[in-house]
Formats: C-alpha cells, sequence, structure tokens
C-alpha cells in the first residue's frame, strides 16, 4: 500500500509541475506586454517600468519560472514598496487588489471550502442512496419517482434553481438570511444559515445525477454471477446488498465524485455569481475581467493542486474498495 501511494504522490507531483510550467509560459511567454493587463488603468510609464523590474521580466524565461516557484516553496522579496516580502507559498503580488495573492487566496477560498464540503456531503448521501434505493425496488412507485427526480434536476441549471431559491425562501417567505459568508469558527448558525440556498442547489443538481449512475451500476451489479451466487448460499439481503452488490457498484461513483469535488473546490463560479458570495471562483472569474494575471494563474494552479489531490483521493479509495488496484 505504501509503495503505491509513493508511486501516485510522485506522478501526481510531475503532472503539477506540467502544469505549472504550462500555466506560466501561456502568461508569460505570449507576445505581448503582460504588465500593460496587470497594472491598473491609471498606471503611467514610470509605473509600468517599475512593476516591469519587480517581476524581473527583463530576466530569461527560466530565471522568471524559477523566481516564481521559489516564491511558492520558500517565499521571496517582491521588491516592492506595495509588495515587499511575501511569505511562502507567494504566489505573486495583485497589483490590481494592491495586495499579495496568498492574502486573496486565503480569504476567499474557506468560502468555496464551506460551500462545497458540506454540499457534496448532500449530494453523495442523497444521490447514491435514493439511487440504490431505486435499483432495489426497480418498476416500483419509488423508483418513477426517482427517474423523475434524476431528469428534473438533469435538466436544469445552478444559476435558475438558485433564483427560484431565493425567491421562494429569502425575498417570499423569509426563512433564510440573504446569502453570505460568515467564519464556522466566528458562528456556526450564521455560517449555516448564509450558506444553505447554495448547499441545497447543488446538492439537489448533483445528487440527480449521481441517483442515474447509482441506479444504472447497482442494476448492472445485481445481475452479475456472484450476485446470484450469494443468494444461492442464502446470505442475507443486507449482506448480499451492502457488503458485495454496493462494493462492486461504487466504483465508478467514486471515479465522478472524486473529479467533480475535486472541481468544484477549483472554483464554483456559477454557484458563487448566482448567490453573490465571494469565493474561489467569483475571485477567478474578476481576475479574467480586470486582466489579473497574478491571480488568475494561482487560481489555476490551485483548481489544479485539488483535481490532482481528488485523484490521489480517488486511488487510495479505490485500493481499499478493490485490492487488485493495489497491482496495477
Amino acid at each position: 500500500m505504501l509503495r503505491f501511494l509513493i508511486r501516485r504522490v510522485l506522478s501526481a507531483t510531475l503532472v503539477l509541475f506540467a502544469i505549472s510550467v504550462l500555466t506560466f509560459l501561456m502568461f508569460f511567454a505570449l507576445p505581448r506586454d503582460p504588465v500593460t493587463s496587470m497594472c491598473p488603468k491609471n498606471c503611467n510609464p514610470a509605473r509600468l517600468e517599475r512593476v516591469r523590474a519587480e517581476l524581473g521580466l527583463s530576466d530569461p524565461l527560466y530565471q522568471q519560472y524559477a523566481g516564481y516557484m521559489k516564491g511558492i516553496v520558500l517565499g521571496r522579496d517582491l521588491n516592492s514598496a506595495e509588495g515587499g516580502h511575501c511569505a511562502a507559498p507567494c504566489l505573486g503580488y495583485s497589483y490590481i487588489n494592491s495586495e499579495p495573492v496568498s492574502r486573496t487566496i486565503a480569504r476567499v477560498l474557506p468560502v468555496t471550502l464551506s460551500i462545497v464540503i458540506p454540499a457534496a456531503v448532500l449530494w453523495l448521501a442523497l444521490g447514491v442512496g435514493l439511487g440504490m434505493v431505486s435499483a432495489l425496488r426497480r418498476g416500483s412507485v419509488l423508483d418513477r419517482l426517482a427517474i423523475g427526480f434524476s431528469l428534473t434536476g438533469a435538466s436544469l441549471q445552478i444559476y435558475f434553481v438558485g433564483a427560484v431559491l431565493l425567491l421562494v425562501f429569502t425575498y417570499t417567505l423569509h426563512l433564510v438570511p440573504v446569502p453570505h459568508y460568515t467564519s464556522i469558527t466566528q458562528n456556526p448558525a450564521d455560517w449555516a444559515s448564509g450558506l444553505v440556498l447554495a448547499w441545497v442547489t447543488l446538492a439537489f443538481l448533483f445528487s440527480a445525477i449521481y441517483a442515474r449512475l447509482s441506479r444504472a451500476q447497482m442494476l448492472e451489479t445485481l445481475s452479475e454471477d456472484f450476485i446470484r451466487t450469494a443468494r444461492s448460499k442464502g446470505l442475507p439481503k443486507f449482506r448480499v446488498y451492502g457488503q458485495h452488490a454496493l462494493r462492486a457498484a461504487i466504483t465508478p461513483i467514486v471515479t465522478i465524485a472524486g473529479m467533480d469535488i475535486g472541481g468544484a473546490l477549483g472554483g464554483t463560479v456559477v454557484t458563487e455569481t448566482t448567490f453573490g458570495i465571494q469565493g474561489l471562483g467569483r475571485t477567478t472569474w474578476d481576475a479574467v475581467r480586470e486582466g489579473d494575471l497574478p491571480t488568475l494563474m494561482a487560481t489555476v494552479l490551485i483548481a489544479a493542486v485539488f483535481i490532482v489531490v481528488a485523484n490521489i483521493v480517488v486511488d487510495i479509495v479505490y485500493a481499499f474498495i478493490d485490492p487488485r488496484v493495489r497491482l496495477g
């Protein structure tokens, strides 16, 4: 198991290194001046030249990249009266926001984590549970309702469902406050009430997809020979369905869940925009609109880290579900 984990971590490190190189080249090796987009519109020529010197754009690209990676690992001096020394992990300095990018990320990342993690728990529990029960009660009223729920959820979009929930529960019934973020350590009740609509929206849409997938996988698994053999041996239904069928059916669900959660942690742009919450996704969108390259680079790298880490977690879960994976 340790060797399996070491191999996965090493391959993930190589992937992240390749992504960092490609991301850096994409923003700094193109035939244009990146400073004109990074510096606010009121920058005069003298300040543009100072920003260019602070970023070391006259150095070869490999030296610029080495300095950027050194900042992430060890921190670096930004050589700026505005930036000063930037402690690791230093992701550069945003001249648009007038602060180190790492400070911006530290402020918005907990918001996205607070949205995605509780929502993921809800959509996995609801989606997988509904799909499994629907497969075991195939053809029943519950099965038809589950199929209708899945089709409805798969047909809708976040901005529509979110707007409806806001209209009904916030502005009409006044059951929940306007969505906002409060740190869970500061006020857990306010934290939950401010994000509950975002959780419900994501859970409704994602659980519909997982219900369809879980139902299909469970029906396929129940037709396998090893399930019929387990039944013929007289094993209890709970053991046949819970230990054997569920374990075999859940493997592809783990893969999709890892990718969905990793991608959502990289930035829920539509969700945060719909509910007016400033998280990592909305910060990325703002960076695109304003041409804030340091912030944009940081969000791309962070999204890549989440997806790669999610893949490692999926591989580890696979190894526990199916021991044959460890032999690969």
